[in-house]
């Protein structure tokens, strides 16, 4: 027992190594999201040294809305040639409007980027504090158990599994990695503009609670894994509903009827995610779910959304995609 406590426990590069070790098969290709600040700095380190070469390579997205972007895509390229790792380097263009906030609409370019790079698994530096001002975010847009359980740490991403391998650490161990391993990284000048929402919540919400309550990082992440645990279980719940509704691509009202209202929208938001269209907001879908559940045969309810519509039709519920 005492060999046990005495024990030290594994340090970050012994704990991202074994997270590697247990998700990927031999023969899957890994890329990071370099942005060139800390957290992605030292997870291309980390990843560098674990005997990965040919496998290894990185990408940085280019979304030109700082003046130094050109600079931090230089530093990135070097850092990589340092390393050993191949880098792509894609430059984006980022509409804000149309719905959109500039915070959103710079990460649909970002991901629309990672889609089309060459490798398996897309690997990024998301940390315990970025998974605490995720939930805080979403609970306070409104979101469900998908939205409160914030960032997993494996997801599909289109053709790609998305990999969170730091989702568990702390912003100070992986600065203390850095600072041991003699790193430099690029800070982005818009992490201290509170202006932008997840900023506030950073340096204006967590400091408050967390001098109230010193663990709430910690609370707080725990709490999204848990919110993880109940949305995994909905989405069992949906697929057996699911299986019993479907007429091939569409579902059978008749069915979707006897469910409560609580259960049919559970359904509906699964389906849309399955095909890939984002879910209304809450005040629509409980609309659309009313109207589906009090409709007479004559009566045929839609809801359009960007990527197409949910129509009613001769008994059956179909997902129309926009053409």
């Amino acid at each position: 027992m005492a060999a046990s406590r005495n024990r030290k426990s594994p340090d970050l590069s012994e704990r991202v190594g074994a997270f590697v070790a247990a998700r990927l098969a031999a023969y899957e290709r890994l890329c990071i999201g370099l942005s060139g600040g800390c957290d992605s700095v030292v997870l291309a380190h980390l990843l560098s040294r674990l005997g990965l070469a040919g496998r290894l390579s990185a990408i940085h997205v280019h979304h030109g809305l700082s003046p130094n972007a050109n600079a931090w895509a230089a530093f990135c390229a070097d850092y990589c040639r340092d390393l050993g790792v191949p880098i792509l380097l894609r430059h984006v263009e980022v509409a804000a409007g149309a719905g959109w906030g500039l915070e959103a609409a710079a990460r649909q370019a970002r991901y629309a980027a990672f889609a089309e790079i060459p490798a398996d698994c897309l690997m990024l530096a998301q940390h315990r504090g970025d998974q605490a001002e995720t939930l805080l975010l979403n609970l306070l847009r409104g979101g469900g158990a998908n939205g409160a359980a914030a960032m997993p740490v494996e997801r599909p991403c289109g053709r790609l599994r998305l990999l969170r391998p730091l989702l568990g650490e702390t912003r100070a161990s992986i600065e203390a990695y850095a600072v041991a391993h003699g790193l430099r990284w690029v800070s982005d000048e818009s992490n201290a503009d509170t202006g932008l929402t997840r900023n506030f919540l950073r340096h204006e919400v967590m400091p408050v609670m967390a001098r109230r309550f010193p663990a709430a990082e910690s609370a707080l992440a725990q709490a999204a894994a848990n919110f993880g645990e109940a949305a995994e279980l909905l989405d069992d719940l949906a697929v057996l509903d699911w299986a019993v509704a479907a007429d091939g691509e569409s579902a059978r009202l008749a069915v979707l009827r006897e469910m409560g209202t609580a259960r049919l929208k559970n359904l509906l938001r699964h389906r849309l995610r399955c095909l890939g269209w984002q879910v209304p907001v809450a005040a629509r879908l409980d609309e659309f779910a009313r109207q589906l559940q009090a409709a007479g045969p004559d009566r045929h309810p839609e809801l359009r959304l960007a990527e197409g519509r949910m129509r009613a039709a001769r008994g059956r519920l179909y997902w129309l995609a926009e053409p």
